[in-house]
């Protein structure tokens, strides 16, 4: 195990790095990498852990602290989209080690935001109502897929879920994720103190304190619609941190990850500060 220190750590960020197969190659990706990194840019001091081969190239988040836990692999994922841009089929073709609370450094601990943000089953769901905390967030796309012996990912339950969304102070979720089961969200939307739900170029539905909301998202040119989720995440939190403005949050996200399309990988995540 390894990391660097920052001197202020805001925003804990928990969960695999990827190494995503494209047709120019191997990319470095996962919710941490794109939600860590849009955390950064609006300001805050960020620490990742995760897990990850030493092979794995970790250049991308060399501004953030980052507590590598050795694992024989990395995990990797392959998407395929359909021509809308939106659709993906996606199959895992790698898996790292689990991370657990001990892996987490004691000092990082006390961070202003933990975010829990599992892409392959990587975390105990248990750990989501065992980790007490004041500003829990929640990803939880990684307790949504199942993969059968081909890799290929589908939809899977998540567990303790109602339970979950009552102790975290945020969660992200995509229609994808529920399988665009809106009945499934409005009944989340009752237990989470705040609950975000993206919907790819639609923009976002945001449910807080008993109300509703959907913020339209600007029309772009989609050059790579991967991770715009986890940056809308990234955004959300950090800006739902600094306003206490859950409205806010989820408008300023809203144009964060339509900025984060129009350019390949990680360079499309804006570097203007809050």
């Amino acid at each position: 195990m390894r990391y660097r220190w920052t001197i202020s750590l805001d925003y804990l960020v928990i969960g695999h790095v990827t190494e995503d197969l494209t047709p120019e190659g191997l990319r470095l990706g996962g919710t941490v990498a794109y939600a860590g990194l849009t955390a950064h840019a609006l300001g805050l001091g960020v620490g990742i852990v995760t897990a990850a081969a030493d092979a794995c190239e970790l250049s991308t988040l060399r501004e953030v602290a980052v507590h590598r836990v050795c694992s024989e692999e990395t995990t990797r994922f392959e998407n395929r989209y359909a021509d809308d841009g939106e659709r993906r089929t996606q199959f895992l073709r790698g898996r790292a080690a689990p991370l657990s609370i001990e892996a987490i450094p004691v000092e990082w601990r006390e961070a202003s935001i933990v975010h829990l943000a599992p892409v392959a089953s990587e975390l105990d769901p248990a750990m989501a109502t065992s980790f007490a905390h004041p500003r829990l967030a929640l990803t939880p796309q990684g307790w949504m897929r199942s993969w059968d012996a081909g890799g290929l990912v589908s939809r899977a339950n998540w567990s303790r879920a109602d339970r979950s969304l009552s102790v975290a102070w945020a969660t992200v979720v995509s229609l994808e994720d529920v399988g665009g089961d809106w009945a499934l969200v409005e009944r989340w939307g009752k237990d989470a103190n705040a609950l975000a739900v993206t919907q790819g170029a639609l923009g976002a539905t945001v449910f807080w304190g008993g109300r509703r909301r959907s913020f339209r998202a600007p029309e772009v040119e989609v050059v790579d619609p991967t991770g715009a989720g986890d940056v809308f995440a990234g955004c959300f939190f950090t800006r739902f941190y600094q306003t206490g403005d859950a409205w806010d949050a989820a408008r300023q996200a809203v144009l964060c990850a339509s900025e984060s399309v129009t350019a390949a990988g990680m360079t499309g995540i804006s570097r203007r500060r809050a």
